[in-house]
């Protein structure tokens, strides 16, 4: 084709390709100019109006009954008069690890079973960061609890046999007092409230206990932040703790852990809504509590049983939606696995006080049971008996685990977290671990076994568990982790 000819036909194909690119245009600006929709943003924006629209009724009112209505993760509980659970108060100041002092407090507690005549029969059972003292049903709370299938005759703590006791945490919000409770001059504490630590949780127990008229505990047991809470017991109170169960715990936070609560308070934190932690009578950070849940539910559970349970289906279509699989996808969720974590979030946000989770994860972070820390904070066990001289030819070389090799190589804090940990080596003690954690993975419950046999114990049984639950674990898998508890304290 000579060069006239070429130029004749792109002047014939002209009118063409202009019609193709007014087309395009047209398209585009179509695309651009159309309004986009989000059906998740706009859920979103409706439960904040319902939210402002309810005249924030959870934290405005004080001493009166919730509404049955209120679902959140535990019966609704009207403070101070308690419904469904016991409430201790103790009236004289309480001096706090970080230096602060708390006027007076209340516990929060519910009992399980018979309190034998020498009171020799109790078992403390500690809680994770966000449950409440109820564990498991009572004649005053027939609902079932966080705990259900292990309390009970026969059970992993067998009413038959002991007298369970589990309180919520100093800090919380299901009775206890925290951020949100009336301060003495009449005001919510809010962030004004002192920075708490584990052990803190664990001395206003024992204040219980000595109310109740309980000399010795048979059994400290917990899972999770519990399971930090059960090491303190014992390290605190040597004399008055017979047994620990720690379960998907730690003598110290890894930071791993820290680093995914620090995620979950910095949403939260970062939602103007919550104020400086000034927003009982106004627009509570919902948005910030949904998102930090939706975090911490990520590391709950694992990847192999979201595998197994949602792989990559799609959600449910809403009403007037395409149930095809080609369907357009979306800005919002269009994944199961985000309708659930979006659905998990939505169920939390206004279910738990945005403060008490700041606190409480804050206090699990410092948890950091070495020989140093301890000393920083000038921390010493209550106990009858002399002190052991913390010396390295006191301590032994780690008996290997039927579960798990010993380590060629320690940590560099591996030492002194034996050292630390020697108030607890005449303790018998059971370490549950499961090896699909991530929040808690093994290598940390690994560790303290190996440091507790290190500091000198020559009792500790440890227990490694398979399955795909996670961290959730404990709360689920009542075969196997019921089942060694059961069979520890028997």
């Amino acid at each position: 084709m000579n060069l006239i000819a070429r130029n004749s036909f792109r002047l014939r194909a002209l009118p063409y390709h202009l019609s193709s690119l007014n087309s395009l245009r047209h398209q585009a600006t179509c695309a651009t100019t159309a309004t986009p929709s989000f059906p998740c943003v706009d859920a979103h924006a409706a439960r904040e109006s319902k939210i402002l629209a309810s005249s924030f009724h959870r934290y405005s009112q004080i001493g009166i009954p919730a509404s049955s209505s209120d679902s959140g993760p535990e019966p609704p509980y009207a403070r101070p008069n308690p419904l469904s659970y016991n409430t201790y108060h103790h009236q004289y100041p309480l001096d706090l690890t970080y230096g602060s002092t708390l006027p007076s407090f209340d516990i929060a507690y519910e009992t399980w079973g018979t309190l034998s005549p020498s009171h020799d029969n109790v078992i403390l059972l500690h809680t994770g960061l966000s449950a409440s003292s109820h564990a498991a049903s009572t004649e005053l709370n027939p609902t079932e609890g966080w705990w259900e299938k292990f309390i009970g005759p026969g059970r992993a703590l067998d009413t038959n046999q002991f007298f369970i006791i589990c309180t919520n945490v100093l800090g919380g919000c299901y009775g206890s007092t925290g951020p949100s409770s009336i301060d003495p001059e009449g005001q919510r504490y809010a962030t004004r409230f002192p920075i708490l630590s584990i052990f803190d949780m664990v001395q206003a127990q024992f204040k219980l206990l000595d109310h109740l008229g309980v000399q010795k505990l048979y059994a400290s047991v917990g899972s999770s932040m519990g399971g930090m809470q059960s090491l303190a017991a014992g390290w605190l109170f040597p004399d008055r703790v017979g047994k620990i169960v720690s379960i998907s715990g730690t003598a110290r936070s890894s930071p791993g852990s820290i680093a995914m609560r620090h995620a979950q308070r910095s949403v939260l934190m970062a939602d103007p809504n919550w104020n400086n932690g000034f927003y009982y009578d106004q627009l509570p950070p919902h948005t910030g509590m949904k998102l930090a849940r939706q975090i911490a539910t990520i590391t709950y559970r694992s990847g192999p049983e979201w595998d197994q349970r949602f792989g990559r289906k799609l959600r449910e279509p809403k009403d007037g939606q395409s149930p095809s699989p080609s369907r357009s996808p979306t800005l919002c969720p269009d994944f199961l696995i985000e309708s659930y974590l979006d659905h998990q979030g939505e169920q939390f946000c206004l279910k738990y006080d945005a403060n008490s989770l700041l606190y409480i994860s804050k206090a699990m972070d410092l948890f950091d049971l070495t020989l140093p820390a301890l000393q920083e904070l000038a921390m010493t066990p209550t106990t009858h008996a002399p002190p052991s001289p913390s010396t390295s030819s006191s301590r032994q070389s780690p008996v290997p685990s039927k579960s798990h090799p010993p380590p060629l190589h320690y940590a560099p804090h591996f030492p002194e977290l034996a050292a630390g940990l020697e108030p607890l080596k005449l303790i018998p003690i059971l370490v549950l671990g499961v090896q699909s954690d991530i929040l808690f993975p093994v290598e940390q419950q690994r560790e303290l076994v190996d440091a507790l046999r290190m500091a000198g114990s020559t009792q500790v049984s440890y227990f490694e568990l398979g399955g795909v639950w996670g961290h959730d674990t404990f709360l689920l898998d009542v075969l196997n982790v019921g089942g060694a508890v059961r069979g520890f304290l028997s």
